[in-house]
Formats: structure tokens, sequence, C-alpha cells
């Protein structure tokens, strides 16, 4: 009868050799960030340019350009962000890393988490997106991924829980 130890130790072997295996972030909410920015950059631009050419004078309508200016650098710094978002699946924690000025980089023991949850919200959902929060006892140490394909979302909830529960048991 294995016991899966076998299967472990090669991971952990692999592991020590190669690293670990980082795993970026589907496409999905890069396009749903930045659509969101053109929407609501659009918008900005629409009502600036409107009200102070109406209330100020034509030439102040000019300002509304600001905010496209604003959907440019914003388009660009959501892609860096959105490159700086990466996990991987060690033999006893689970490793999140993100930030492109300020790096992060969080490590969540399986035998710490409480409770790992899948969240779609509307638009999530329309982009066909989920996020997985990993709750632990100490809450600031909480550690979320955004922005996964949902079957990758319920396969990495159901892998971290039956990760936890096993290394748990001992406690």
């Amino acid at each position: 009868m294995d016991t899966g130890t076998g299967a472990s130790a090669r991971f952990e072997a692999a592991e020590a050799a190669d690293g670990p295996r980082w795993v970026g972030l589907p496409g999905g909410l890069l396009t749903m960030r930045r659509l969101l920015l053109v929407v609501w950059m659009t918008v900005l631009a629409v009502v600036t340019g409107v009200l102070l050419g109406a209330f100020v004078g034509p030439a102040w309508a000019a300002l509304g350009l600001f905010w496209v200016a604003v959907l440019f650098w914003g388009w660009v710094l959501l892609a860096r962000n959105w490159r700086s978002w990466r996990y991987a699946e060690r033999a006893d924690d689970l490793l999140i890393s993100r930030g492109v000025l300020w790096r992060e980089q969080t490590v969540v023991p399986y035998g710490r988490m409480q409770l790992v949850e899948v969240t779609s919200g509307p638009l999530e959902r329309r982009f066909g997106l989920a996020s997985v929060q990993l709750h632990t006892a100490a809450a600031a140490s909480d550690a979320r991924i955004p922005g996964l394909v949902p079957a990758e979302a319920e396969r990495l909830r159901d892998r971290l829980t039956e990760l936890g529960e096993a290394r748990s048991a001992g406690l």
C-alpha cells in the first residue's frame, strides 16, 4: 500500500533541484482590468471635457485629455502588475508572489490553512474568472490569488484543502 511518500519524495527532490514551479495568472484578468480602465477613463474624459467646455470655456475642454493620458499610463501599469502575480505549490507550503515596485512574497504553510474559498463576482463570472482566498489563524497572513480560471481555482481549492487537512492532522 503506497501512502504517497514516494511521490512526495520525488516532488521534493525535483523542487530542490529546479526550484518551485511558478504559475502565472491567465490573460482574462488583464483583459477585464483593461476594459474597466477604458470605460472609466472614457467616462471621466467626456464628463470633464463637457463640463469644463460648458461652464468655463471651450479651450478648457481640452483638459479632458488628461484622462486619455491616464488611460495609456494605466494600460502599461496594468500589464506590469498582471505579469508580477504568480504562485507555486511546494511540498509543504504555497508561495504567492506579486508586485512591481514593492515585491511581496507570501508563504502559506498548508498546515496553517483554516479555510480556502473560491469567489467570483458578476464581472469576474462574465470574464470566466474566479479568485482563491486562503484564510489562516493570523488575519494578516490571509492570501489571495485573483483571476484564475474557475476550473483551476476549484482544483487549487481542493488540493490545498486536502494538503491542509493532511498537514494539520498532527496538531
